[in-house]
């Protein structure tokens, strides 16, 4: 699907190749690198990344812009990449459970933190996945040091089902409820 979602602060946008190269600069700050769990790719590398991406349909990948960095009106299918502060991304990927997603967010520009804008982009997402892909559940993996995005999952009423000693890192799900995943999806 390549739509774009608009919310009240963040236009998501499918991930395009005019992406990549800012995409690939974020993924060179080993602290970025590590909140994701992500090893360093070149710009190569990064580009296979992108086309494995849009071709894989378990997988669904929106940049995420922010509305008050845009230059000029918002236009579909176009990148506006001056506005890109992160991503949001949903796997699909458990074959016991095709209706559980593991959803990820990443707010890579340090001035675009804590202005609320991951928490509409995750709900944002959520609502796409239970609309058009019919996912009844979500799940996130996340670093136990990563209390921001912990704290933004609490808050969303996600809980704890797994903390991994081995791996220092939490699991976390919640299901959708009567269609709506919370009362503000």
């Amino acid at each position: 699907m390549k739509m774009s979602l608009e919310g009240d602060k963040v236009i998501l946008v499918p991930y395009m190749k005019e992406h990549v190269q800012r995409y690939h600069e974020w993924m060179q700050d080993p602290d970025l690198l590590q909140a994701t769990g992500s090893e360093p790719l070149t710009l190569e590398q990064e580009y296979d990344m992108h086309l494995s991406w849009t071709h894989d349909t378990k997988k669904h990948t929106f940049i995420i812009l922010d509305k008050q960095a845009l230059i000029g009106n918002f236009v579909h299918g176009e990148p506006h990449v001056e506005a890109m502060v992160g991503d949001v991304n949903i796997y699909m990927n458990d074959l016991d459970d095709p209706q559980m997603a593991e959803i990820e967010i990443m707010i890579a520009e340090p001035k675009s933190r804590g202005k609320g804008l991951g928490k509409e982009a995750v709900l944002m997402m959520m609502a796409f996945a239970v609309k058009n892909l019919n996912i009844q559940s979500f799940r996130v993996k996340i670093g136990e040091s990563n209390s921001a995005s912990l704290n933004l999952f609490r808050n969303l009423g996600f809980e704890v089902t797994v903390h991994s000693e081995i791996f220092k890192e939490v699991t976390l799900e919640l299901p959708v409820k009567n269609n709506k995943c919370i009362s503000t999806v």
